[in-house]
């Protein structure tokens, strides 16, 4: 299955390039030394269920970068489009006495990008990454290419080392 959807990553990147993706996450990709085929859609894809929709795959294969506040210091935490995080096991995996969602400004502010286009890496500030060992689940994984409307493959052990990514239980549990 793995050589399947590398092949596939391999047959788009002759389609794909860099170029629709935002300009510090180009730096960051080329800092990194990675080299991935970067789609554009011509409408935004802010959601996961938006972006597994325009990309064809499954919402669990899209990664979420969402930026919280542990003590009122930012934290990333990269989860699965099909998936909640569980704020009081973030607060719990950090020994944090308050995580807190942070707020549009926050998340520029930390990140350099805007809600719904926040990547995974190539962020303005160094900031704590905790990503939930639910992404392991796949062989490749989309996440966001710096705007609401790009987004890129990787398969997820790389995602998480090049995010410099802790491997957490953080997902809300089902009933």
């Amino acid at each position: 299955m793995a050589r399947t959807a590398t092949a596939s990553v391999r047959a788009m990147s002759t389609h794909d390039d860099t170029t629709g993706a935002h300009p510090r996450f180009t730096e960051a990709l080329r800092e990194l030394g990675l080299d991935v085929p970067v789609r554009r859609f011509p409408d935004a894809t802010r959601t996961a269920a938006q972006a597994a929709e325009a990309i064809g795959c499954d919402v669990s294969e899209i990664v979420k970068s969402l930026i919280f506040t542990a003590d009122g210091t930012p934290v990333l935490v990269l989860m699965d489009g099909s998936s909640r995080v569980d704020v009081e096991r973030v607060r719990q995996e950090l020994g944090a006495e308050s995580v807190k969602r942070a707020d549009a400004d926050l998340v520029r502010e930390t990140t350099g990008y805007a809600i719904g286009g926040v990547p995974p890496f190539g962020h303005r500030t160094r900031t704590r990454v905790l990503a939930d060992r639910g992404l392991l689940d796949h062989d490749v994984v989309w996440a966001a290419a710096g705007t609401p409307h790009t987004v890129f493959p990787l398969d997820p052990k790389s995602l998480i080392a090049h995010a410099g990514g802790t491997l957490v239980d953080v997902r809300e549990r089902t009933a």
